[in-house]
């Protein structure tokens, strides 16, 4: 599928990580989701029913974000791709999980992963 719906750069506060520090003290976690879709429907119509809301989009990641604790950024990739491929109607997501507090000894702007789900067939 090559029509896309982009939420880029939303960030939540989250508890997330190994280190006892990092799940008593919340700190920024940034969030892009690509779902993957046929887009034509809603561009023709203009109609919102024939797409996905992203304020819904933007609501579950940010419940998974702000509400649930993981060790991993790549568990909260995963999380949120779970829900969006189960909750929405589209056929691939691709999420990226980016940590920009993290310490790893020296400068970096960020920490991060990126994963891509396909519904299954």
């Amino acid at each position: 599928m090559s029509d896309r719906i982009v939420l880029d750069g939303m960030v939540f506060q989250g508890t997330h990580g190994v280190y006892p520090e990092e799940q008593v003290t919340p700190q920024p976690f940034e969030v892009d989701v690509e779902l993957g879709l046929n887009l034509q429907p809603a561009g023709l119509s203009d109609d919102l029913a024939q797409t996905v809301d992203y304020a819904r989009v933007y609501e579950t990641c940010r419940v998974i974000v702000e509400s649930t604790r993981f060790n991993l950024v790549e568990a909260i990739a995963e999380a949120i791709a779970h829900e969006l491929l189960a909750d929405f109607p589209v056929s691939e997501v691709t999420v990226r999980v980016r940590k920009p507090q993290v310490r790893l000894g020296g400068p970096l702007r960020a920490a991060g992963v990126e994963i891509r789900r396909r519904r299954p067939a």
